[in-house]
């Protein structure tokens, strides 16, 4: 009788198993998240709803609130965020998006497919979404239990959690800035801290100004690089003095790497310090070389601690031609080039990049503020963005 024999499946097969299981826990992982974090934000949105009823009818004061504080705080020692910071926290969490003025405005920006997204993760299963909701209208969750709120609760708020929403209500100033924040917060996967970081820098103002410095080749090649590289940095975390070298500010990037990242963004890969590429018979090095995730290239970064001028780009297309001919692999994108100065003239800028043809972009790393009309067209289309690209 002969023995049993045992078939192993050949290497690829087998990890395409593996990857399977493994996306199968990541699957119901996301899921469990995502159901926490909805049922978070329904109980404080609820809370803070009736808080503020109590506090419009004149029936609670300031001191019924800290009465109410401490009486949760008894009844159960453990849990955490209830405080009376906290509670005026929800109150403002659901005074500010339960207002017409809000509502109307993410209604005009018809979020409703891309709301679907973090509901999708949060359902799971067809039981699941009839234990959170009945059903979705206009952009807005309606709750099934009998203590249903009297105003829907809006679907967009779902996107992100409530730390990041306190941060964002304490931080920002407009609707416009508020959901930029929750769909760059959902986008970045951004932590509280990460994200406070975000709008102190300014992210908003830097990622949606459509008068970027990018080369004409640079749009042909990326058309969505505008939503995904920023033209200006904040780079205060360097401490750097008001005069300061490139040596300074290469090594202040370095050892704040983490936080320099943040401030590109988080499909920037650091590779390497004075990457080597070789041009003729010599070695030339490239600052900062990274790889963007979502763009699938190489990405240069020059520094220089004075103003831009257009011998600098020819510099850089020396070194994309190289990073393109030696170092990119085949099912990669042609490698992008940003070079990094205190501030540049636009119009120099302009006739630069104009005859180059390489995708080239000069960032600065200075503030600069957009008027609040630009912002809300260029919101409007960074929805669109998010919704086409996920």
């Amino acid at each position: 009788m002969g023995k049993d024999i045992t078939i192993i499946p050949n290497l690829t097969q087998l990890e395409k198993q593996f990857e399977y299981v493994n996306s199968l826990i990541e699957q119901h992982r996301s899921s469990a998240i995502a159901k926490v974090n909805m049922e978070a934000l329904l109980t404080n949105w609820e809370v803070g709803q009736y808080i503020s009823q109590q506090l419009k009818s004149a029936h609670w004061g300031a001191k019924v609130v800290c009465e109410l504080a401490d009486y949760l705080k008894r009844m159960n020692p453990r849990r955490k965020g209830y405080g009376k910071r906290n509670l005026y926290n929800m109150v403002s969490f659901y005074e500010t998006y339960s207002s017409e003025t809000f509502l109307g405005f993410i209604g005009n920006l018809h979020l409703d497919d891309l709301v679907q997204l973090p509901l999708t993760q949060l359902h799971g299963q067809n039981e699941i979404v009839q234990s959170v909701t009945a059903q979705s209208e206009g952009g807005a969750i309606v709750q099934s239990t009998p203590a249903q709120s009297e105003l829907p609760f809006p679907a967009i708020l779902a996107i992100t959690s409530f730390t990041n929403h306190i941060e964002i209500l304490n931080r920002c100033k407009s609707n416009e800035e508020r959901v930029f924040y929750m769909l760059y917060s959902y986008r970045e996967r951004l932590k509280s801290r990460e994200l406070r970081r975000c709008i102190v820098s300014q992210t908003y103002s830097t990622l949606l100004d459509k008068e970027k410095m990018l080369s004409p080749q640079l749009l042909r090649d990326y058309p969505r690089s505008e939503y995904l590289l920023k033209d200006k940095a904040v780079v205060d975390f360097l401490g750097l003095p008001a005069k300061h070298n490139e040596h300074q500010l290469h090594k202040g990037l370095l050892e704040h790497m983490k936080e320099f990242i943040l401030e590109l963004g988080k499909d920037f890969l650091f590779v390497d310090s004075e990457y080597g590429v070789q041009v003729g018979g010599s070695t030339k090095r490239i600052d900062l070389l990274f790889y963007h995730r979502a763009l699938q290239c190489l990405v240069a970064i020059e520094l220089k601690a004075v103003d831009f001028r257009p011998e600098f780009v020819g510099k850089m297309d020396m070194y994309l031609e190289a990073l393109d001919r030696d170092v990119k692999r085949d099912n990669e994108n042609p490698s992008i080039g940003i070079i990094l100065c205190p501030s540049a003239d636009r119009s120099m800028v302009e006739y630069t990049l104009s005859r180059s043809l390489s995708p080239t972009m000069v960032a600065e790393y200075q503030r600069k503020l957009i008027p609040q009309e630009v912002m809300r067209k260029s919101l409007e289309e960074y929805c669109s963005f998010i919704k086409d690209n996920q």
